[in-house]
């Protein structure tokens, strides 16, 4: 039971700097959540615990597990719990372990988590983008594409790219990623085309 209770007095200053992170305001994590700014603000403070009926929600805005979120000890459970990595504005959950082929992330872009400006790059690889949740602008060579839930995009990493959400939103996207010559085989039309174009 005491380490119940140090895990959720650990829970709002978890909560705090994920928000930060993120660059989130309460107002906005209230109406992704659905749970009152003054709730929220009790809740990073420590002044009121959290349920799980604000864990949930909560994890799921931060794009973090619950186990992640109230920092769960280890339970001898065999499945492999892998840890978010914040880069460049992005938090990206390893989903694969491999050192080789193909590797896979789950990817969340904060609204206005990178900068709004593309700033297109090029490396070694191919990729294959599946969006989740949200609206993710791709900017790839000379196309500027927005995919919604459901869509999916793959290209060689060779060719300029880059990524962001497309409003104000938070985006949440797989993205398969393989050194050269290991390719998913979906792509998505840019909009307004048809099959017979």
């Amino acid at each position: 039971m005491e380490d119940l209770d140090r895990a959720l007095d650990a829970v709002g200053p978890r909560l705090r700097t994920l928000r930060q992170q993120r660059k989130t305001t309460l107002a906005e994590l209230s109406a992704t959540t659905g749970i009152s700014v003054s709730t929220l603000s009790r809740l990073e403070s420590g002044a009121r615990r959290p349920t799980l009926e604000q864990l949930l929600p909560l994890a799921r805005a931060h794009g973090v597990t619950l186990d992640e979120l109230v920092d769960a000890p280890a339970t001898g459970d065999p499945r492999i719990h892998l840890r978010p990595v914040a880069a460049n504005g992005m938090t990206m959950v390893p989903l694969t372990r491999r050192a080789g082929g193909i590797q896979a992330f789950k990817i969340v872009i904060p609204p206005d988590g990178r900068r709004r400006e593309p700033d297109p790059r090029t490396h070694e690889g191919y990729e294959w983008l599946y969006v989740l949740n949200g609206r993710l602008r791709v900017v790839l060579g000379d196309h500027d594409l927005i995919l919604m839930p459901g869509e999916a995009a793959e290209f060689d990493t060779h060719v300029p790219h880059w990524f962001g959400s497309a409003d104000e939103h938070p985006v949440e996207f797989l993205s398969l990623f393989g050194k050269q010559g290991e390719r998913a085989h979906m792509r998505v039309r840019p909009k307004g085309k048809s099959k017979t174009d």
